[in-house]
């Protein structure tokens, strides 16, 4: 027992890898380890990003910490702390978690090996991580003129989290590839894999379609909606084409993979970003045969009832694990290549099977450390880096951006809370919308790139 504590003391303190202190825990690899404790990270300074733009939480502050008055005003925050709260605040904290993760991708630059000092601080020393976080996010609120800070860090905010949502259109659309090829390698031996493709293929196409027919029943009217009308038949029609255009003769012919497996994916996926392009536009009126303004162009239970509420945590829910896909999922091997940021992907294992996004590799040649006394570790990067260090802190860093807009409405931060995050906002309307076409736009060239040239080689 002395040896597991003197183990994770070596952990927050020293180069050790760090794992659970239960014993019967499956085995961690180092690398999974290390992107655990810094996704750790950013949920933290995400979750009090999520607090400071809650009047609710505020209030019952108030209410419940005695002497709240008194404390706020001893830490010079303000009469009621009103520095640490609103939008401002998930600025400065926004910002001191991009400095942080920033720092390390520029300290970790041209890491190919993890033998080196600057791999070891990459992959321990979390407590002083901890505090160099905790300093960066504290320093932020001493920054002098905040005005010009807020108004300059706005714009880096808005070009940042727009990068970061090209990348997540970038993964999601080799995810879509890898996943039809992955499982049409596997036709070779084994039909079934073609009821599995049709399978996926009938259901991903249903929830497109279902999902149109919602917004269509929901998100119109008669009297008005004339923008979700043209947007909702501008989208399906390119899904339509897109799809028309994975099976056609002359892609099918350049890239046999191309199937309407990957449409479908992106098919969903445009829809979701629909759906929340029209849940995010304000709503609209009219003036029916009584006089009477009639809201228009949302659905009858878009109030505060109980629906209402779970579609909001359903939708943070999908915008956070987005968020953390895209961060994680951005530095393998296969991905970087995808986004130009490496030029030799590992070799894509031919066998099809269900769970095709994590790879079986031989742990045979790994050293296991099993003098801990609690979860084992693989130590998978003996002979070298397994994914990208610097990119891997860059992409924490755009989605820090992306959460700090995200969380403060865009555009639409002064009157901003979290309990509005799923309101009317024409900045996040256009924004999702502009995903929308992005996306298809991404999908579309990937099929169309290897006939316009042919002589060049393309991923996926």
């Amino acid at each position: 027992c002395i040896k597991m504590y003197i183990f994770k003391l070596a952990c927050c303190c020293g180069s050790a890898a760090c794992s659970l202190c239960c014993s019967i825990c499956p085995k961690i690899k180092q690398s999974t380890a290390t992107r655990f404790m810094y996704t750790l990270y950013f949920f933290l300074v995400t979750g009090i990003c999520i607090i400071m733009m809650s009047p609710t939480v505020t209030d019952a502050m108030k209410t419940k910490i005695p002497y709240y008055s008194e404390l706020c005003s001893h830490i010079q925050a303000g009469e009621n702390c009103e520095m640490l709260v609103g939008y401002s605040a998930v600025y400065k904290v926004c910002f001191g978690m991009a400095c942080f993760f920033f720092f390390l991708f520029v300290f970790t630059l041209k890491v190919n090996n993890n033998r080196g000092c600057r791999a070891y601080i990459h992959n321990g020393f979390w407590f002083f991580k901890f505090l160099a976080l905790l300093g960066c996010c504290t320093g932020a609120f001493f920054i002098p003129d905040q005005d010009t800070f807020l108004q300059v860090w706005r714009y880096v905010g808005a070009a940042g989290g727009f990068i970061f949502l090209v990348i997540q259109l970038f993964l999601l659309v080799e995810f879509a590839h890898k996943w039809n090829k992955n499982w049409t390698s596997g036709t070779k031996h084994n039909k079934l894999w073609y009821a599995a493709l049709a399978l996926n293929t009938l259901i991903l196409y249903s929830v497109a379609v279902g999902a149109l027919v919602v917004m269509i029943i929901f998100h119109t009217h008669s009297e008005g909606c004339f923008l979700n009308k043209i947007f909702l038949g501008l989208n399906s029609s390119l899904c339509l084409f897109a799809s028309f255009l994975a099976i056609s003769p002359c892609v099918q012919k350049l890239k046999p993979n191309s199937g309407l497996l990957q449409s479908g994916v992106i098919s969903v996926y445009v829809m979701y970003l629909t759906y929340s392009a029209l849940a995010s536009k304000p709503a609209e009126y009219y003036v029916d045969e009584t006089g009477r303004n009639t809201t228009i162009c949302v659905p009858p239970f878009n109030t505060d009832s109980d629906i209402n509420y779970t579609v909001k945590i359903l939708g943070g829910v999908i915008m956070v694990g987005c968020v953390v896909y895209s961060c994680l999922t951005s530095t393998t091997r296969s991905s970087t290549a995808a986004l130009g940021v490496s030029k030799n992907p590992v070799p894509e294992n031919e066998v099809a099977r269900c769970c095709f996004c994590f790879s079986q590799e031989d742990e045979a040649d790994y050293y296991v450390d099993n003098r801990r006394g609690g979860q084992k570790v693989i130590y998978d990067e003996r002979e070298g880096t397994v994914y990208s260090y610097a990119f891997f802190h860059f992409v924490f860093f755009l989605g820090s951006l992306y959460v700090m807009m995200t969380i403060t409405n865009w555009f639409h931060y002064e009157d901003a809370k979290i309990e509005k995050l799923f309101h009317g906002s024409w900045s996040v309307y256009w924004i999702k919308m502009a995903s929308c076409w992005s996306c298809l736009f991404l999908f579309t060239w990937t099929l169309m790139a290897p006939l316009m040239c042919p002589n060049r080689e393309f991923l996926a």
